[in-house]
């Protein structure tokens, strides 16, 4: 199963969240620490980013049940 980003967020406690929130409407979700560098120019500027992580088949309908990040 191929698995995308579906946002990314600061921390695991607002990962485990959104997670919650998916998971409540049947999708599958988990969520891994990055090493990416991100800055301003990104759609998420975060330190330390948690990737929120979907089925690739899941992924429109997991970004419309989530808040804009």
């Amino acid at each position: 199963m191929q698995l995308a980003v579906a946002t990314m967020v600061d921390d695991g406690a607002e990962a485990e969240v959104l997670c919650g929130v998916l998971r409540a409407k049947r999708i599958d979700c988990s969520y891994r620490r990055t090493d990416i560098a991100t800055g301003s120019w990104t759609r998420w500027a975060c330190t330390g980013c948690i990737e929120v992580l979907v089925p690739e088949q899941d992924l429109e309908a997991a970004r419309e049940l989530l808040p804009e990040v």
